[in-house]
């Protein structure tokens, strides 16, 4: 058990402030000497025994408080509305919390958004609350890939990458690309942004690289067949293919283009990705008999570690927000997933409309919206104003 007023393991405790809004009378009440508060400035005359306290002693006080305490508490008077909307309150209770913008270490990712607006936003993803609508649409049938950095989504549209500006509100984008990378000769199959580059893997069974901001654009020759999935961290990209080949190769321009390191994985390698350590990468295949379909390979080409896929069903997508939240996308009908890596069940599903039934080829979020594509359009959730 954690302190009195601190949330529970599953974030029941942090429930918004938008649920003391209705007994502000009541709060009101119980805060005597509320306008004698709002009166008397800090070191002038008496004023109420609260603010005799040490700053540091009332922040301590405050600091038992859960999420819906402490919004009642703001809403005693102006002064206090200010001092209990200070982050340093609030990032605890947004620690437990799902999509906060916090990691599992407690590094905040999202620095430009007051804490406490974070923790209401979250009650809408714990809760399933959103609005559900449809950015882009169509003809034909692609399977999109998608990045999002800052207010940037990148998506890729057959053998083009298409950079789109997102509206201030998140829910909407401009139509016309920023930008749009060029140089496959079939379609894109995955992209990853990385030390201001774009780096791509095309059905042709090339990588493609393209400065972000600058004209500079190269591809080379990877793989017998389409490269699958790319990842690049730390001046390393490393690639697999259909060739049941991944290769490990240098973002340096002395050595782009060339392999450094090419392994065998026995069957068709689907996802890879990058240790953020930089000693090792994790690779996912097909099933292929005895052979595992998730191993970790270290740079010198030697397996650490496996694991049996214990899943029958099959997703073609995961992200996590780096803490609590698992977000899916599945192989049927457009169906997104939200999990609590603290409870067993699915939080909440969402079946993105749609003409025909389609996988989730990709999906991203930010700490307000989730961003989807499926085969004929971009669908976004917006859990901030739902």
């Amino acid at each position: 058990m954690g302190r009195k007023g601190t949330p529970g393991p599953h974030g029941e405790a942090a429930d918004a402030d938008t649920d003391g809004e209705a007994e502000a009378g009541q709060a009101a009440a119980a805060g005597a000497g509320a306008q004698e508060a709002e009166a008397w400035p800090p070191g002038a005359g008496p004023g109420p025994p609260l603010w005799r306290l040490p700053e540091e002693l009332l922040l301590l006080i405050c600091s038992y408080l859960d999420s819906q305490a402490l919004g009642r508490l703001g809403q005693v008077s102006r002064r206090l509305q200010r001092f209990t909307s200070r982050d340093l309150l609030w990032r605890p209770i947004a620690r437990a919390c799902l999509n906060s913008g916090f990691t599992r270490h407690g590094t905040d990712l999202v620095t430009n958004i007051p804490v406490k607006e974070r923790v209401k936003v979250s009650q809408n993803w714990r809760r399933g609350r959103c609005r559900q609508g449809t950015l882009l649409k169509w003809r034909r049938n692609l399977m999109p890939w998608m990045q999002l950095e800052g207010g940037c989504l990148y998506l890729s549209q057959a053998e083009d990458i298409h950079a789109y500006q997102l509206c201030p509100d998140g829910s909407s984008l401009r139509r016309r690309p920023l930008a749009i990378f060029s140089g496959h000769e079939e379609d894109v199959c995955r992209f990853v942004l990385a030390s201001s580059h774009v780096v791509s893997g095309g059905g042709d069974g090339k990588i493609g690289l393209h400065k972000i901001n600058g004209t500079f654009s190269i591809k080379f020759s990877a793989h017998e067949q389409e490269v699958n999935c790319v990842d690049c961290q730390g001046g390393v990209i490393v690639s697999g293919s259909r060739d049941r080949t991944a290769k490990v190769w240098s973002l340096s321009s002395s050595q782009l283009g060339q392999c450094l390191h090419t392994i065998q994985t026995e069957d068709r390698v689907w996802s890879i990705a990058i240790s953020p350590l930089l000693s090792s990468f994790v690779t996912g295949t097909a099933c292929c008999g005895h052979v595992s379909p998730l191993r970790i390979w270290d740079l010198t080409r030697k397996c650490v570690m496996e694991w049996e896929e214990p899943h029958d069903s099959a997703l073609y997508c995961v992200q996590s927000d780096g803490n609590h939240m698992l977000a899916s996308g599945s192989s049927y009908y457009g169906v997104v997933r939200l999990w609590d890596r603290r409870q067993k069940g699915c939080l909440h599903a969402f079946s993105l409309s749609s003409p025909t039934s389609s996988p989730v080829y990709c999906l991203r979020f930010s700490t307000t919206h989730l961003y989807a594509a499926v085969a004929s359009a971009l669908h976004v959730l917006d859990f901030k104003t739902p």
